[in-house]
């Protein structure tokens, strides 16, 4: 057994999914994310002014001393004089004045934390000597960053499967969780069959839309269209039946119209607000344009069937505990998700780009692109979150300060797994060993206290696959069919 570790420890590395992942992270998923900016129109007042965003570059991790020079840094002197261990992140960018393209340039956006044993960290690629000569120990395993000179480690958050429909019972109450993700971004939906047979969905800052009014507004007018899609078995339409009979929408127009009531939009920007909602909230893994809508309505009549016969008892409930339906989120994952927020988040690196160029044109005064970039506002959001934990969602507790007490728990600690329920509740069934868990998870590593069974380690030998990615998945199906 001890030859199986060492053999595993060498061969493939107890952390290795993690660096994988923040690998993954800078080769891909920053470039995915400026491509979905495209481009940014800074003062339509002024005339037809846009900036483009193209490649993504990363730099090395480097150290700016008191007289302006900047050489390479190495993790032990992060460590040892209390600095981030972060490389400098470009993005060329081409500015385009009424539609004539001007010479691009490479615009530096702020820093970016980096992983020990990346890609990127100035140790790859070094030889035991030379790491020893720098400082580094050469069976550290990596897989942390260093903020201020402190160690601190993403754990492994687990999650409900993306895009994945969930059925529950509960009495009378049937409900469905649906996490839709797409290129990074996520929304939560939440579809409810209460006693009296009434079905509401709720997602984005939608509560408890009756679920015919959303799919007369994506397009499905009449009630046999929507019945016919939904099934043909008259036990199924007669429990359905009732939704139609209270719905008050007639017509795809009234719909939209009872979707902006409820989103409290004035009626001048109803229509466009109910068109962003429909198209790029609801379900975006479906499709994120005006032409998916029937499709999303197709795949709502579906999971309208399942969540009856659930109400009816022919179909057995999703348990929510088994691991098929779980996915645990790695460093990379979670960097993607932060580093979304602030560049297109309401208060993010793009609003306050044109925030900066307007105020600046309205002093008199020609902004560069460098000149109207907070890099500083980035890099510092990005850190404070490694820093305190504080992740978005609401989340706390995801980046902790990696444990060096022994470098078995070192080790333990890099792959830590974080349940999202709330340890002040009881969550008995989730607290449980589930029989899937054998093999992916340690039986026995877990807190006491209010922490149990939600705070766990991966089982000694267990990996984590990367997964593919939904072009790579609609490929394999349509191989299939």
């Amino acid at each position: 057994m001890v030859n199986l570790i060492e053999l595993f420890e060498r061969e493939r590395g107890f952390v290795t999914f993690q660096i994988d992942s923040f690998n993954r992270f800078i080769a891909e998923g920053l470039q995915n994310i400026i491509n979905e900016i495209k481009e940014v129109k800074l003062s339509p007042e002024l005339g037809d002014i846009k900036l483009v965003f193209g490649k993504v570059s990363v730099g090395r991790p480097v150290v700016k001393e008191a007289d302006g020079s900047t050489r390479t840094l190495f993790p032990n002197e992060a460590r040892i004089r209390n600095l981030n261990y972060s490389a400098p992140l470009f993005v060329e960018i081409v500015p385009v004045m009424n539609g004539v393209q001007e010479k691009p340039e490479k615009v530096h956006i702020g820093a970016i934390p980096i992983m020990i044993r990346s890609d990127l960290c100035s140790t790859a690629g070094l030889a035991d000597k030379e790491l020893i000569q720098r400082g580094e120990d050469p069976a550290d395993p990596g897989g942390y960053f260093i903020v201020n000179g402190t160690e601190r480690v993403i754990v492994l958050i687990e999650e409900i499967a993306n895009n994945k429909p969930i059925f529950e019972a509960a009495g009378d109450l049937v409900s469905v969780r649906i996490n839709s993700e797409r290129a990074g971004f996520k929304q939560r939906h939440l579809i409810e069959r209460r006693g009296d047979g009434e079905i509401s969905i709720s997602f984005a800052n939608i509560r408890k839309l009756p679920i015919v009014t959303l799919l007369k507004a994506l397009g499905m007018e009449t009630d046999r269209d929507i019945s016919l899609n939904i099934s043909s078995d008259p036990q199924i339409l007669n429990e359905f039946f009732i939704n139609l009979y209270q719905e008050e929408a007639a017509t795809q127009k009234s719909a939209v119209e009872v979707i902006g009531k409820k989103l409290r939009v004035d009626e001048d920007y109803r229509d466009e607000r109910v068109a962003q909602i429909l198209d790029r909230y609801l379900l975006p893994h479906v499709g994120q344009e005006t032409a998916d809508r029937l499709n999303k309505a197709r795949v709502l009549s579906r999971v309208i069937k399942k969540t009856i016969l659930l109400s009816m008892r022919k179909i057995p409930e999703d348990d929510i505990d088994h691991y098929a339906n779980k996915r645990l989120l790695t460093s990379g994952e979670l960097l993607s998700q932060l580093f979304r927020s602030i560049l297109l988040g309401r208060w993010g690196l793009l609003a306050k780009m044109t925030y900066n160029y307007q105020k600046l044109i309205k002093r008199g005064k020609t902004p560069t692109i460098q000149g109207i970039i907070e890099a500083d506002a980035v890099s510092k959001q990005i850190l404070s979150s490694l820093a305190t934990g504080n992740w978005i969602g609401g989340r706390s507790g995801v980046s902790q300060r990696l444990d060096r007490s022994s470098y078995t728990k070192t080790v333990s600690h890099l792959r830590s797994v974080m349940s999202p329920l709330t340890t002040t509740q009881e969550h008995f069934r989730a607290r449980q060993i589930h029989p899937t868990e054998f093999g992916r998870l340690c039986p026995a590593e877990t807190p006491e206290g209010s922490s149990i069974g939600l705070r766990k380690h991966l089982a000694l030998l267990a990996e984590i696959t990367p997964g593919i990615s939904a072009d790579e998945e609609e490929k394999i199906l349509k191989s299939l069919a």
